[in-house]
């Protein structure tokens, strides 16, 4: 079968499937059998759209999840399924928006204010926003028919009767029909509500059903109409203007009933849009155009700003009932390494660039956007304070360096709300992989083209020398440990086996050491004392010296018979502190070889046969091209060892 063939049947199968559930149509009897059998049919916005996200998945994030301790204290916050592999570093924001749609999903207060995205340009909101509006499309909901603004079939229900309909169906009926569809009721029907037909439509923010998008408009050129519609002057010669037929009812509230209207900017539009938009959430209500009625509207409210507008409009007192009726969630830049990671990652997959990207080249770049961000403190310097938010352990003469997390962030509550945006990070990376005439990117080129964009594009000179110096410097000297440390790895051979064997032996002697006893030989069965030199040539490696050694040993061998007591697996990379020694005693023990392959003029045959070696495991092990590798090694070989 040929392609042609091939697509054709599978557009056939669509066409085939799409037409075997038939869309409801039938009159308000036919739709109240309906909700009598299924009541959950009759639903408000926000219960939908609260549905709507929950029902891909949600859990708690585990006790086992690492960064529910280190990074967020022990909070018991829920990972939405709907959001995941989409956002990264966004727990907290996520969860804030989930609670406000929980709680106006049950008709909390919440369920008559607006959520705001308050945050930094290119920070998320927009994307986060477009996501939530994705979780409606092709969800199906029942309307009046004929109805601009979509309204709820039950309520034509008439006043008089709701306490027993409510009552017999188990639903609360909230509004009143539209002005166009009360019209039709009394001069088409002759006031039988009970015939007034429903359909049943989906939510489409193509089609403009059930979801609308408001951008900032000029002050001078701003009109409440892109809001409520408008009458239509072209029906003014047939209907009168307080005639329902000569309105338009396209604005945004008209639009976005039942659904969702999103707000862009909002603080840069005029005040009267502001009044409107609170009556709407408030009150439930919009106006009509024209001399009509006002309208029900039921429909989350989503807006969006930056902080320089927000706080401008804050410091006005004449906002204040405005702001009572605003629910403000801070979505600042991700202040955590492996996620912003992730987020330049995912943004890659997607796009069509075909380059090698070498092993640590987002990562610099994320460290650069990262720490940008990030506030002085007085209780470490700024790359430990990057490695704490990001969830590892610093170690320090030996130990875990007592930090807080949470006093670092109570020192700095403004942090992640300036610095470096998202996307200068990804324009930099684009450019990078556009100017590589080699096919690749490197860790190297990737600080280059960051250097680059910093001169160019950033005008505060303050800002922009401070940058200059974490690029320069601080990354810079980072990346050649990082660097330095994957070279001496790749030497190694079978390093994970010379380390667990390293660690191995070391948990015996320092429990013999310990509990006071001899050692027993492996091999002979031979007794003998624990040797203190072997320990020593393990422990002066991250510091630890003279009388520091016991404590050490003792917290080793206690943390281990805990890790053996609760059935964990024990492998070397179990305690951190022993860890980084095991791996320094290693490194240091091939540096000098090191050293001598990476200068390609002084090799002689074994050395570039190890040389070769050591590029093949960089390659095999640590995602690197064979060109990659090579521009790599011969970055370190003019900036690292040149003593040697």
């Amino acid at each position: 079968m040929s392609t042609k063939d091939k697509l054709l049947k599978q557009i056939q199968t669509a066409r085939e499937l799409s037409g075997t559930k038939k869309k409801f149509s039938g009159t308000l009897m036919d739709y109240i059998e309906l909700v009598e059998k299924d009541p959950s049919i009759v639903k408000s916005s926000h219960k939908r759209l609260y549905e709507s996200i929950v029902e891909y998945g949600v859990e708690n994030m585990p006790d086992s999840d690492s960064r529910k301790f280190k990074i967020f204290d022990g909070e018991n916050l829920k990972s939405y399924k709907y959001f995941e592999n989409e956002f990264f570093g966004m727990e907290n924001v996520l969860n804030k928006i989930m609670s406000f749609l929980s709680s106006a999903a049950q008709k909390g207060e919440e369920s008559r204010q607006v959520l705001l995205l308050m945050g930094p340009v290119g920070a998320g909101k927009s994307a986060l926003t477009e996501h939530i509006k994705k979780a409606l499309d092709g969800k199906p909901y029942f309307h009046l028919k004929g109805d601009p603004h979509r309204g709820e079939p039950l309520q034509l229900i008439p006043r008089s009767l709701r306490d027993s309909f409510e009552s017999e169906l188990g639903v609360k009926i909230d509004g009143d029909i539209s002005p166009v569809a009360r019209h039709k009721l009394m001069q088409e029907l002759n006031g039988k509500y009970e015939e007034f037909e429903v359909e049943e439509s989906t939510f489409s923010q193509r089609a403009r059903r059930g979801v609308a998008s408001v951008p900032p408009m000029d002050a001078n050129s701003q009109d409440v109409s892109v809001l409520i519609g408008s009458v239509d002057i072209s029906k003014l010669d047939k209907y009168s203007e307080d005639d329902p037929r000569a309105l338009s009812l396209t604005g945004a509230f008209n639009v976005g009933n039942r659904g969702i209207v999103e707000l862009v900017e909002i603080f840069k539009n005029e005040i009267e849009f502001l009044h409107t938009i609170i009556t709407a959430t408030q009150e439930k209500r919009v106006p009509s155009p024209g001399k009509s009625d006002m309208l029900h509207f039921d429909g989350v409210i989503i807006a969006h700003c930056n902080e320089a507008e927000w706080n401008r409009f804050q410091s006005e007192r004449t906002n204040e009932a405005i702001m009572d009726r605003i629910v403000k969630v801070t979505v600042p830049y991700c202040l955590e390494l492996n996620q912003e990671i992730k987020i330049y990652e995912k943004m890659l997959a997607k796009s069509d660039f075909k380059a090698h990207i070498a092993p640590h080249s987002i990562k610099v770049a994320s460290m650069f956007s990262v720490m940008s961000r990030l506030k002085p403190s007085s209780k470490c310097d700024l790359l430990t304070k990057m490695k704490i938010y990001n969830g590892e352990d610093i170690i320090e003469k030996g130990r875990v360096k007592n930090v807080d997390i949470k006093d670092l962030r109570e020192e700095a509550k403004h942090e992640g709300l300036d610095g470096i945006s998202t996307r200068f990070i990804t324009k930099s990376l684009d450019h990078a992989l556009t100017n590589s005439d080699k096919g690749m990117i490197t860790p190297v080129s990737v600080m280059d083209s960051l250097t680059k964009m910093v001169k160019e594009q950033i005008t505060d000179e303050q800002f922009k020398a401070y940058c200059l110096e974490l690029l320069q410097k601080t990354i810079r000297e980072e990346y050649l440990k990082i660097l330095e440390n994957e070279i001496a790895k790749a030497f190694i051979t079978a390093y994970e086996e010379q380390a667990q064997s390293l660690f191995e032996n070391y948990m015996d002697h320092a429990e013999a050491y310990v509990t006071r006893a001899k050692l027993k030989d492996r091999v002979t069965k031979e007794e003998r004392q624990p040797d203190e030199n072997f320990m020593k040539s393990i422990e002066e490696q991250i510091g630890i010296t003279g009388s520091s050694k016991d404590g050490f040993r003792s917290d080793v061998t206690a943390y281990m018979f805990s890790r053996m007591r609760r059935g964990d697996t024990i492998k070397y990379s179990s305690y951190e502190p022993l860890k980084e020694a095991i791996e320094l005693y290693l490194i240091g023990s091939v540096k000098s070889v090191a050293r001598i392959v990476t200068k390609s003029k002084t090799r002689d045959e074994d050395q570039q046969k190890k040389y070769h070696e050591m590029v093949e495991t960089m390659i095999r092990d640590y995602g690197y091209t064979a060109e990659s590798a090579e521009e790599i090694l011969a970055y370190a070989s003019n900036n690292l060892w040149r003593d040697s």
